[in-house]
C-alpha cells in the first residue's frame, strides 16, 4: 500500500494492541499464495458463475428469472471494494505481483481508483478516526433506512456520481477538498498515478460499451460495468458496521472499531472484514488468518455480536440515542486490563 504522497502527522498515536506470543505473531503474519488463490479465485469464481447464469438466463428463461439472477450477481459483485482493500494491503498473496495484479482487476471491475484509495487507507489505519489526520471515516456517521434502499438495490445516482468523479479525476481536476489535498499536495508527482488509473477506467469501460453495441452483447456491461451499482444490500449491511456509533480520538481499536461474527459464506464474500478490530490492531495479518487471530485475542475484546441482525440491532440502539444526543458515542465494554492500560496502570 503506497503512502508516499501523504505527509507525516504532528501527533503520532500510541495504539493499544493485545499482546501475542511470538510464535503466534509470526505464524499469523505468514502469507500464503495457496490461501491467497483460494480466497481470490474463489471470489472471482463466484462472480463468473453468477454472471454466466444471468447471461444464459437472458436468452433462455423468463425475464423475472434473469432479473433475480442479475441481482444475485450484484450481491456478490458489490464486495469489489473489500477485495481491493485486502489486496491493497499486500497481504493476500505471498507473491507481491499477484497482490498488485488482482488489486487492479477488482479495482477495474468496481470503478475503484485504487491509487487514491491505497494512500487514503494507509492514513486511515495510522490515525484511525483522529481528524484531521484521518478523514476517510469521520464520525458521527448518519445512516437512515433510505440509504439502505438507495444504495442496496438499484443505485443510478451512485453510477452517475462514480462516472462523474472518475472523469473529473481523469482530466486532472479530482483533488479539490481537504482530504484529497492532504493526500496529494498540489504539485506532487504522485497525482499522476490516480489520474492515469482514472483514464484507464474510462477507456476500459468505454470499450466494454462499444463491444456490447457492436456484438449486441447487452448483458456484458450489465454484469461488468454496471455490476457495482445494483444488489449492494448485503455489502451495505456488512461494510457500514466497521466504525459507526463508536468513539473517535481514542488510542484503542477496540473502542473505535467493531468486530462481529458471520456465517462462512458471507464472511468469505466480505473478505473476513467482520474481524475489524483484529484487522486494525494487526493490519499485516492476511484476511484468511483473522479468524484465528480473533480466537487468540477474544479474551481481550468487547462482546462480539453474532450475525448481521444482532449487529444492526446494537447499532440501531446507538443511532437512536444519537438522534436526541448528537454528542453521544458508544463506549465498548473492554476488559479491566484494557482500561488500566489506557489510564497508565498497565504496561
Amino acid at each position: 500500500m503506497s503512502t508516499t504522497a501523504a505527509p507525516p502527522s504532528s501527533k503520532p498515536i500510541e495504539w493499544y494492541r493485545t499482546p501475542l506470543e511470538k510464535a503466534d505473531f509470526r505464524s499469523l503474519h505468514e502469507r500464503s499464495d495457496l490461501l491467497g488463490w483460494c480466497q481470490t479465485l474463489g471470489y472471482l469464481g463466484v462472480l463468473v458463475l453468477t454472471a454466466s447464469a444471468a447471461w444464459y438466463s437472458s436468452g433462455h428463461f423468463a425475464w423475472y428469472v434473469t432479473v433475480l439472477l442479475v441481482f444475485l450477481h450484484g450481491t456478490g459483485f458489490a464486495f469489489q471494494i473489500n477485495a481491493v482493500h485486502e489486496l491493497g494491503h499486500g497481504t493476500v498473496f505471498k507473491t507481491k505481483a499477484l497482490n498488485a495484479f488482482f488489486e487492479r482487476v477488482f479495482a477495474f471491475l468496481g470503478w475503484i481508483n485504487f491509487e487514491f484509495f491505497d494512500v487514503s487507507h494507509a492514513r486511515h489505519h495510522r490515525y484511525t478516526l483522529h481528524a484531521p489526520d484521518d478523514l476517510e471515516v469521520v464520525l458521527p456517521m448518519k445512516l437512515i433506512i433510505r440509504d439502505f434502499f438507495v444504495q442496496g438495490f438499484i443505485n443510478p445516482r451512485g453510477f452517475y456520481q462514480t462516472v462523474k468523479n472518475t472523469v473529473v479525476m481523469a482530466v486532472g481536476d479530482g483533488f479539490k477538498g481537504e482530504w484529497p489535498e492532504t493526500l496529494f499536495p498540489k504539485g506532487s508527482p504522485e497525482r499522476e498515478r490516480p489520474i492515469r488509473w482514472a483514464r484507464l477506467l474510462v477507456l476500459g469501460h468505454g470499450l466494454i460499451a462499444v463491444v456490447a453495441i457492436v456484438f449486441h452483447w447487452w448483458m456484458l456491461p450489465v454484469v461488468t460495468t454496471l455490476g457495482t451499482f445494483y444488489g449492494g444490500w448485503l455489502q451495505f449491511l456488512c461494510n457500514n458496521t466497521q466504525h459507526i456509533g463508536l468513539q473517535d480520538d481514542v488510542p484503542d481499536f477496540r473502542l473505535c472499531c467493531r468486530t462481529f461474527t458471520l456465517n462462512p459464506v458471507v464472511q468469505f464474500l466480505y473478505w473476513h472484514m467482520n474481524y475489524h478490530i483484529e484487522h486494525h490492531m494487526y493490519a499485516a495479518v492476511p484476511c484468511y488468518r483473522l479468524g484465528r487471530l480473533h480466537r487468540l485475542m477474544k479474551h481481550d475484546l468487547p462482546p462480539c455480536p453474532h450475525g448481521i441482525v444482532a449487529t444492526w440491532r446494537e447499532i440501531a440502539a446507538i443511532l437512536a440515542i444519537q438522534k436526541t444526543n448528537p454528542e453521544y458515542q458508544h463506549v465498548a465494554l473492554v476488559p479491566q486490563r484494557a482500561e488500566a492500560a489506557l489510564t497508565g496502570g498497565y504496561r
